[in-house]
């Protein structure tokens, strides 16, 4: 699938993402050399080599003694140890059409899914009604992850871009360092998510939901494990906080409802930036939970706001907490346990999804983050019942190795993954990815 004049390519309604490992093999022809490695680890390796030892920490610190990371990487591994026999493992089938007619996906869909070999596109962004389908590129999309500006300058700017131009869904964080306006101007047409950490001030989160929904911004999602920081010995450590030193407060700070907060603290943003700074992240994070009967005030408060786009609760990792998600009128979950940067020990978000797939997977939509490294890693995810991943550090890496370009080069070199995995593995489209693969 790396022959630009493959026949199957007329046959795809979806780029074939694999001619972009043609494009790198072929770059030495030209004088050039591929950007950098894009295997994980040495990914890794190179990023903490462009970052400030804040910006690392803060990018790579798990919560507690990294088990839970850990267990999200050992569930996902291909490979089978003594202690750990029972691996995901994917079983390709071979003799068969390896050429993928496409790697298109349809999200939040409410009626029966369309073929995958027909040609779509995105719908112009106010077409989108209650009962939508986006059709992205591919099952893939970019996780929400705060305080972009300590990874490059120009923050979530050049994220969205690049999610714009492959035609994948971007969620921006509560906790993002630019404006919310500015990210979907630079995000364009493209299908976005807002991630909320709810205020514990109405006014306030009806103000941000309000400002999302006018910038175009279709899915609230709330993320329900961060209502206190979870312990990371380096930042700790390092007293590494960016909040605190007046960095990362950028969607507070341009909003009407936190700026008359700030003025009724007798607080100046311009003058004093760390107790600004201090104000916004404390009013939606540090030790002040909502619980379920708040839920159904948030929904009914986004459907009216929205006109009835769909609404996520992220952060599922038990059956229980997923059927009282059905059961209070959540449109779908993101099963994640936030990358194990919040409660050490806990279950692998992947072992989370085979459960809460088999009890409620028929009555509300399921999507997948933590722990996505590669292509094998989707096919996983989405074999045990996951509509969509997000991904998260992967392009938190690429930023900050090389900004908006080091971004494209990550995510189009995961899609190429994803297309070759498929074309190898004997899958024609992202329907035929399920349990039995496995």
């Amino acid at each position: 699938m790396s022959d630009p004049n493959n026949p199957n390519i007329k046959e795809r309604s979806t780029p074939q993402w694999s001619l972009y490992q043609r494009e790198n093999f072929w770059k030495p022809n030209t004088g050039e050399v591929p950007l950098f490695n894009t295997e994980p680890g040495k990914l890794e390796e190179l990023a903490k080599e462009k970052l400030t030892q804040g910006g690392w920490f803060y990018a790579s610190s798990n919560a507690g003694l990294s088990h839970t990371h850990l267990a999200n990487r050992t569930s996902a591994s291909t490979l089978s140890t003594p202690q750990q026999s029972n691996g995901f493992k994917v079983k390709p089938s071979f003799v068969t059409k390896s050429s993928p007619d496409n790697s298109s996906t349809p999200i939040f869909e409410t009626r029966a899914r369309p073929s995958l070999a027909t040609k779509v596109s995105l719908l112009p962004r106010r077409a989108v009604t209650p009962t939508q389908i986006w059709v992205v590129s591919a099952p893939v999309g970019f996780a929400p992850i705060g305080i972009n500006k300590i990874y490059h300058p120009l923050g979530e700017l050049p994220v969205a871009t690049v999610a714009k131009e492959l035609n994948l869904p971007y969620c921006l964080s509560t906790a993002g360092s630019t404006a919310i306006e500015k990210v979907a101007e630079a995000n364009g047409q493209g299908p976005r998510f807002y991630q909320l950490y709810m205020p514990h001030d109405d006014e306030l989160t009806v103000s941000l939901l309000t400002r999302a929904f006018k910038s175009g911004f279709d899915v609230c999602m709330l993320t329900t494990d961060t209502w206190q920081l979870g312990w990371r010995h380096d930042d700790i450590a390092a007293g590494n906080y960016a909040f605190y030193r007046g960095i990362g407060a950028d969607i507070g700070l341009t909003d009407p409802v936190f700026r008359k907060r700030l003025e009724e603290m007798g607080i100046d943003p311009e003058k004093d930036p760390q107790r600004a700074g201090a104000a916004w992240i404390d009013s939606v994070w540090h030790g002040r939970a909502w619980t379920w009967e708040k839920i159904p005030w948030l929904i009914k408060t986004w459907k009216d706001i929205s006109g009835g786009r769909p609404f996520l609760l992220k952060g599922i990792q038990s059956v229980e907490d997923a059927k009282k998600a059905v059961e209070i009128g959540c449109d779908g979950i993101v099963v994640s346990n936030h990358a194990g940067r919040q409660v050490d020990g806990a279950i692998a978000s992947l072992d989370a999804l085979e459960n809460i797939v088999a009890a409620v997977g028929d009555q509300i939509y399921i999507t997948y983050d933590s722990g996505i490294r590669g292509a094998a890693d989707v096919v996983k995810a989405l074999a045990l019942g996951a509509k969509f991943v997000f991904v998260g550090r992967l392009w938190v890496w690429g930023l900050s190795i090389m900004g908006e370009t080091g971004v494209r080069h990550v995510m189009k070199s995961l899609l190429a993954d994803l297309d070759i995995l498929m074309c190898v593995g004997g899958f024609q489209n992202v329907d035929q990815i399920d349990k039995s693969v496995l």
